[in-house]
Order: structure tokens, then C-alpha cells, then sequence
């Protein structure tokens, strides 16, 4: 293993400071041979990241992380130019012939706000991970509020996050990451750390200082290479609980892979604070994945800690030793002793719904299960436990993967999730809330939308929630994997881009009136 470079400040090399002060010191002294164009929501007056402006003759300009585009085109400088403007969950007026966009004379040195109008319940923030995140503001030689905003840790792309708590700082993971010097980056989970809110960190409304942990090349570096020599390694189910000794351990569940779909070998992990990497501690048969469940955000509640790709379905004694144990699990499952999940027979309630319990040494049920059953016929969406309806349409939604957390304002458990197959394949977030953290979990409201593109993954930081939880966090993975989008956005493809949702926004009001 290489040894990490001294020549660092938190994580971040020298050699990238410099160069980060090069090119902002440079951009200063040439801003005024840009035309600055930002773009704001009409609702907050706050820049909009993710805006797309294209000219009649196609070329796209794309909206910083402060909602900036430099433009400084020299055929097209002092003359007028078309833009049409489009931007998922956000919109622009259409003119008598159906474009949306607008007239403008670029002159260097001058600047135009746009103002579009939010679709989006949530409200987009700025983009967390890759190259260029304020490229344009930079360009403009305006201010920036993160220390590196041209990216750090020579990071382009991050795959899917996990960020805990933990010894009062902030620990962020990622899956496969990616690099400019090479279509191939590395695949055995990058790290960074931030400071909380509280302990002189950035209000998470503004962004996020990220402190990579990186290679002698300045690259970030992989901390769960676990000793394989082959195939990715992917963690989740990431957590803090006390070992033997009661004292506070960072742990994960890995999956040792082939391909996409195909898993070789899995088992849990710790955290080594010394070395910064992830030491395998406990491999676990094949036949017990399940009781791991994938891309998980633990949730610890009272005794349990409590695992599922959405809504929780296995839980254990929120100890290192239970987690450890597979046969200290406990399923949430309505179905009879002795069926199956392909041959079900259903435990009810008076009322005919699914009536599930915690069970030893069963198979959980999940959202996947539920969805099979309605299309088979065995049984109702009305039946089901974990297939909320839209709230406007009254049609169950099928969620892919996401978080649940207890929100202090709502008094109620809270779920960020995204939809499989959706208006876009894997695009579509929606909240939904509980009374119990189990559920049943029956009304949905979508709060974020994409044309054509995906946003996967997504999870809630309840450690950046403000104002008693009115204000919630979240972000996912912005990529044009699975959805036959041909052009990927530049810079913000495969990246993570924070999202803002006001709980008491009065398009959530009727969802909330079903919940009470």
C-alpha cells in the first residue's frame, strides 16, 4: 500500500491549493471578458444550479452550483442571442411559438438574471461532489462559499453516499469514483470527512467542506480494499454502535463484486481511525444477504437498529456483537409460519390488511414483494404495507431505494425515496411519513422530478435538519445511467447535488392531513 502524502492540509494536497489559487487569481483578473447570466428561483432569489441555456445553433451552457454561467463567445458577443432555458423541476415561460427562453445581448463585463419558476417542491441547492462545482462563478471573479470550488482530491464523479457521524466529525463515503486521467477510476469506496454545523462547519443550506483522504497523486483513495485483488467492493448499511468494550465503532456491511448484479462475497467491516481504511472482521454466508439489506441507511431507534433499502425490514440489538450475528435478526413479515415469498399464505388484520410482526429466523418482506403480489393478483394495493399512493393521482408508487428518519417537527417517521419506473426510470423522489417507524406507510407526495435522467439513491442527512426539522437535507446520485439519456450533463454527471425541503410547505399539506 502506498504511503498517504505528508504534503496535505486536511486531506487536500498542496499542490492542488495552488493550483485551486492559480486559476481563481487568474479568472479574477479576466471576469471582465465574460458575459455573467445567473439564473434564480423567482421564490428564494437564490441562484439555481442545473439550468440548461442552448442557442439556435446548440450550444448548451449549464448553470454553476450558484446558478453563474460565464458566456464569452466571440462570433456572438454585442448581438442578440435566443437561449431556450430548461431545467428539470423548474421552468421558464413559452413565448406565442412555444419556446421557452428569452432575447439577450451578452456585452463583457455585464451581467443578467433570469428568474424561472420552482416545480419542484424541493428546492435544489448546489452540486457536492466533482470538477468545476463554481467553475463559473470563478470565471466571473465572483466569491465562492467552499474552499475548493473547482472540486478537490482530483474527484470527477461519486457513486451513491453515506455520511455518519462520527467522533464529531462528518464521514462521507462513496462507491466507484472517477477521474480525469482515465475512463477507470478506482472501486473500493472513497472517503472524506466535513466538520458538523455546530463544530464550525458550513450551514448545510451552504454547502460542504470535504476533506478527501487521497494517494500520493493527490487522487482520492480507496479505504475498503479489504484485501480483494479483483472486482469492486461496495459498503452500506453504514453505523456507529459500541463494541465489547462499549466502545463507539464505525461499522459496515460490504459486498465483494463481479458484475452489477452478481455478488461474490459479503461479510462486515470496521472502521481502523489509525490506518483510515476498513478492515474486514466477519465474513457471512450467501444464503443470510438478505438480512443485510443493500444500500441501506441504518436507523438506530431505542434498543434496534433498523435496516432496509427503504422502509425498514430487519432489525438487531443496536450492539457490535448482535450485528455481527445474523441469527440475532429479527424480519418484518405477515406472512405464516412455513410459507414462502413466492408461495405466500398472509397474516391479516380485521380489516383484511397485511398483518406483520417482528419474526426470528424468517424471510423479510420488502417493497419488491408487495409490488409482485398486487400484479399477481394475491393480493390489493389497499392491503399493502409499504406501496404508499400518490397523493393526486391515487395509483401506488413502487420506490426504489432511500432513507427513513424520526422528524421532530412533523412527529412523524419521514421517508425520502425514489421511484422505480416512474416519468423518468429511477428519477422520481417523493416523500411519504408514518406514525409507527414501521408504517404502514399509505400517501406519497412527489417533491423532486427529471426529464430523462436519474437521481439515485437518495438519502436524508437528519444531522444537517434545522429548525426543529422543518428543514430537511438530502441529496442522491445524478447520472444518466439507466435512462437512455444520450447526453450526460456535463460536470454534474455522476455526481451528488443537495436538495432543501421545507416540511411545511403547503403542497405537503394534504398528505399530512391523511397522516394525522
Amino acid at each position: 500500500m502506498k504511503k498517504e502524502t505528508n504534503r496535505s492540509f486536511f486531506g487536500i494536497t498542496i499542490a492542488t491549493l495552488w493550483l485551486s489559487f492559480i486559476q481563481i487569481s487568474w479568472a479574477g483578473a479576466n471576469a471582465t471578458v465574460y458575459f455573467g447570466i445567473q439564473v434564480v428561483d423567482e421564490q428564494t432569489g437564490r441562484g439555481v444550479p442545473l439550468v440548461e441555456l442552448e442557442t439556435v445553433n446548440h450550444l448548451r451552457y449549464v448553470t454553476d452550483s450558484a446558478g453563474w454561467v460565464a458566456f464569452s463567445e466571440p462570433g456572438l458577443m454585442g448581438q442578440e442571442v435566443f437561449f431556450i432555458i430548461k431545467s428539470h423541476g423548474y421552468r421558464f415561460p413559452k413565448d406565442g411559438f412555444g419556446y421557452a427562453g428569452l432575447r439577450i445581448t451578452p456585452q463583457a463585463g455585464q451581467t443578467k438574471t433570469i428568474k424561472v419558476k420552482r416545480v419542484n417542491i424541493a428546492e435544489r441547492l448546489y452540486r457536492i461532489t466533482g470538477e468545476g462545482i463554481y467553475r463559473d462563478t470563478v470565471l466571473l471573479g465572483l466569491p465562492t462559499p467552499i474552499k475548493t470550488p473547482l472540486g478537490t482530491a482530483l474527484v470527477v464523479g461519486q457513486d451513491s453516499t453515506f455520511g455518519v457521524p462520527f467522533r464529531d466529525r462528518i464521514y462521507w463515503f462513496w462507491g466507484d469514483t472517477s477521474r480525469m486521467a482515465y475512463p477507470l477510476g478506482h472501486f473500493w469506496m472513497a472517503c472524506a470527512t466535513s466538520a458538523l454545523p455546530n463544530l464550525e462547519g458550513l450551514s448545510p443550506d451552504t454547502g460542504i467542506n470535504l476533506d478527501y483522504l487521497v494517494d500520493d497523486n493527490g487522487f482520492s483513495r480507496p479505504v475498503a480494499r479489504l484485501g480483494v485483488k479483483n472486482g469492486p467492493i461496495w459498503i452500506d448499511d453504514v453505523c456507529v454502535l459500541p463494541d465489547d468494550q462499549s466502545k463507539e465503532t464505525l461499522v459496515c456491511h460490504y459486498a465483494h463484486m463481479e458484475s452489477l448484479a452478481k455478488i461474490l462475497d459479503h461479510g462486515l467491516a470496521v472502521f481502523d481511525t489509525n490506518r483510515q481504511q476498513f478492515n474486514r472482521i466477519q465474513d457471512l454466508p450467501m444464503d443470510q444477504l438478505t438480512l443485510y439489506p443493500c444500500q441501506a441507511h441504518p436507523i438506530k431507534h431505542e434498543k434496534h437498529l433498523y435496516l432496509g433499502q427503504v422502509f425498514p425490514i430487519v432489525r438487531y440489538p443496536a450492539i457490535l456483537a448482535s450485528f455481527s450475528d445474523p441469527n440475532s435478526s429479527e424480519v418484518w413479515t405477515c406472512l405464516e409460519p412455513g410459507s414462502t415469498l413466492k408461495n405466500p399464505t398472509f397474516k391479516k388484520n380485521a380489516d383484511v390488511t397485511l398483518a406483520y410482526s417482528w419474526q426470528p429466523h424468517a424471510e423479510p418482506v420488502d417493497i419488491a414483494d408487495e409490488w409482485r403480489w398486487v400484479n399477481e393478483g394475491k393480493i390489493s394495493a389497499e392491503q399493502a404495507h409499504m406501496l404508499p399512493k400518490d397523493i393526486e393521482s391515487n395509483e401506488p408508487i413502487r420506490l426504489h431505494r432511500g432513507s427513513v428518519n424520526w422528524n421532530p417537527y412533523r412527529k412523524r417517521w419521514i421517508s425520502i425515496a425514489a421511484q422505480q419506473g416512474g416519468t423518468s426510470n429511477l428519477g422520481e423522489v417523493w416523500y411519504s411519513e408514518a406514525k409507527s417507524i414501521t408504517g404502514p406507510w399509505r400517501w406519497a407526495q412527489k417533491i423532486v422530478t427529471h426529464d430523462k435522467y436519474t437521481f439515485y439513491n437518495p438519502v436524508h442527512h437528519p444531522f444537517f435538519d434545522e429548525d426543529d426539522g422543518r428543514l430537511i437535507y438530502f441529496e442522491g446520485t445524478y447520472a444518466s445511467t439507466f435512462s437512455g439519456n444520450e447526453f450526460p450533463t456535463a460536470r454534474y454527471d455522476y455526481n451528488q447535488i443537495m436538495y432543501r425541503l421545507d416540511l411545511s410547505s403547503p403542497e405537503l399539506q394534504t398528505l399530512q392531513e391523511k397522516t394525522e
